[in-house]
């Protein structure tokens, strides 16, 4: 029974977690617990647990007695939160330039790969976790857990300003920045990496455009979801 719970959370947090990349839950977008409960099947209690999560990740916000919505970060706190992505890639970059395999290498090559496929199969959801997964095995090689939690905070943050306010069409030349990165790493070029790095989440926060408004649908439409009939997951 734990497992179910545990699978049960997961899917809301994922479902929602993608429509935020995919642009289909836009910030503003409530998130009635009745109609989460519906959709998916589940208690209240499942359904807070993942709203819970997303609200830690900054995902979502909860609002005593109005519910939850997705976040809607304002133009300072988008400064900030790549303010502070910076100061701590960069920490992490110099330290994965010093200790990074070969094998470390070789995988993060065939990472840029599956990145590289799911571009050009135009899948943002698949495209965008692997672009995160990108910078966060590079804050492994690292070897600081404290650096890598502070980032594994921050991309959550960002992935929900990029998913709401980037134009599409940029993965090509975020993909070629990857790739410019981890030559550096291959090379033990720690200040070229953190050029590439520097430049390539500066570009990043230009793109980012702050005019789009949260959507009118309602949450199944949003998540292409048809509520489930069956016996609640507690």
């Amino acid at each position: 029974m734990k497992q179910e719970q545990e699978s049960a959370d997961a899917r809301i947090y994922r479902s929602i977690f993608e429509g935020v990349l995919s642009r289909k839950l836009t910030p503003g977008t409530k998130l009635p617990e009745p109609e989460l409960c519906a959709l998916f099947g589940a208690s209240r209690a499942v359904v807070r647990r993942a709203l819970e999560k997303l609200a830690y990740d900054g995902i979502v916000v909860l609002r005593p007695n109005k519910g939850a919505m997705i976040a809607q970060p304002t133009r300072e706190e988008t400064r900030m939160i790549f303010e502070a992505r910076r100061a701590v890639e960069r920490s992490l970059v110099e330290l994965a330039a010093q200790r990074a395999s070969r094998t470390d290498i070789a995988a993060l090559r065939e990472q840029l790969a599956k990145e590289h496929e799911a571009m050009h199969r135009f899948d943002q959801p698949s495209w965008a976790r692997l672009a995160s997964a990108f910078h966060l095995r590079i804050a492994a090689l690292a070897g600081n857990a404290i650096l890598e939690q502070y980032l594994t905070e921050l991309i959550s943050r960002c992935s929900l300003i990029v998913g709401a306010y980037e134009p599409e069409g940029n993965a090509p030349c975020e993909h070629d920045e990857h790739t410019a990165i981890l030559d550096c790493l291959e090379a033990r070029d720690a200040e070229g990496a953190n050029a590439h790095m520097s430049a390539h989440l500066r570009e990043l926060e230009a793109r980012i455009e702050t005019s789009r408004m949260p959507g009118a649908k309602g949450l199944a439409q949003l998540l292409g979801i048809e509520p489930v009939q069956r016996t609640l997951v507690d």
